[in-house]
């Protein structure tokens, strides 16, 4: 809302922090169109109103109809342009790398396995399905690509080279790395941006909400491993830990006794990895998952996520694992706005959380409805509550 972002509307519900602006002559739409896509249209908003959210002022702006209309004929001489966005944050995007402006970040989430809703069946007014691309069999089949080779896999950089040249043919490394990311990148080679700056780039891409999560060791020549959230079961989980994660295990004790330098810090380094992605596993604060608007009895029990929660719920054990490659810029403290009643015995944490005791089972005879986020629960606690 505070850029006043503009996009042509496809007749679909909206919240009403939204604005649609119809026009009673259709005629009109290209010229209207070319004011509120021009850059100058925000500012000309914010002479009247610098509120975040703008409602009336939208359409108190001045309008020069004759310039706007010369504007349209000059930049949509055969109408307005079907939908269509080159930007993969958007729903009507095509998931292609040679669509779109960040092709790089593209291609690293298609060989994830990640699709974009066109590609699954999804289709929106002039903007259809979209049939394969042949990049599907390239996508990883358990969303999880680690950086070396493992496991019979060849490294996650020779994977996304082969997968680019089927998706743009030609193309210059050098330049494709050096405009990834909202700020560009200084890494030389692939296998450098894929460990050092892809996931912080992507962080930032996707607004703090990561699909893609690069999980480390914390050696800068240890494991690391790119992983597919929405495909992150506790079956890929379990995977991660014991199959890829434990190959490098033994790896790197082998590299131990033929004292190979540097290997005995690579072997502690994943052992800790992977104490930590089994307490993940299991669940235990603070590695819990916590929802607040689910009732105790529904809360998972060890690593179960259920993926419309969101990348903020889902995250935090691994956030609070510190395994993740850059710290992600997430605050799970209270949200605005209160809660309606909800039951104690079902929400225990909208009745006086204190912020700080575990298994808290409410307090008091009347609710705060505080929207709590960093609860902790045990499993045992979670038992109890499912067997009442």
């Amino acid at each position: 809302m505070g850029s006043l972002q503009v996009s042509l509307y496809l007749g679909d519900l909206f919240d009403d922090n939204s604005v649609a602006i119809v026009p009673h002559d259709e005629s009109l739409l290209p010229a209207i169109w070319a004011l509120c896509s021009d850059e100058s249209y925000h500012d000309k908003v914010r002479a009247i109103d610098k509120a975040l959210k703008v409602r009336g002022p939208l359409v108190e702006v001045p309008f020069d109809l004759a310039h706007w209309r010369k504007v349209a004929e000059g930049k949509y001489p055969h109408g307005l342009p079907e939908p269509f966005s080159s930007d993969p944050r958007q729903w009507l995007f095509s998931g292609r790398p040679s669509d779109s402006d960040q092709p790089l970040h593209v291609a690293v989430a298609r060989l994830l396995g990640y699709q974009w809703p066109r590609q699954t069946g999804s289709s929106f007014p002039d903007c259809p399905a979209l049939a394969p691309d042949g990049l599907e069999k390239f996508g990883d089949e358990d969303g999880i690509v680690c950086l070396s080779a493992t496991k019979g896999e060849t490294s996650a950089a020779e994977r996304l080279r082969v997968a680019l040249v089927q998706a743009l043919g030609k193309f210059d490394i050098s330049a494709l790395i050096g405009t990834a990311g909202p700020n560009g990148s200084k890494s030389k080679t692939l296998d450098d941006w894929l460990r050092d700056e892809f996931f912080e780039q992507h962080c930032a891409l996707f607004e703090h909400r990561p699909f893609i999560w690069h999980i480390w060791d914390g050696n800068k020549n240890g494991f690391g491993a790119l992983v597919n959230y929405h495909k992150l079961s506790h079956a890929n989980l379990e995977k991660l830990a014991y199959a890829y994660l434990g190959d490098w295990i033994r790896r790197q004790k082998d590299a131990v006794d033929a004292g190979e330098a540097g290997s005995d810090a690579r072997w502690q380094a994943a052992k800790q990895l992977q104490t930590h992605l089994k307490l993940i596993l299991e669940g235990e604060p603070p590695y819990d998952l916590f929802v607040r608007w689910k009732p105790l009895s529904k809360q998972a029990i060890g690593w179960h996520p259920d993926i419309n929660d969101g990348v903020r719920m889902n995250i935090r054990p691994f956030a609070n694992a510190d395994i993740l490659r850059k710290r992600v810029k997430i605050k799970w403290e209270k949200d605005r706005g209160k809660e309606p009643t909800r039951d104690k015995k079902d929400f225990p944490w909208f009745w006086g959380w204190d912020e700080e005791k575990q298994d808290f089972a409410g307090v008091g005879k009347e609710p705060d409805g505080n929207r709590w986020n960093n609860c902790h629960y045990t499993n045992e606690f979670r038992r109890s509550k499912r067997n009442a």
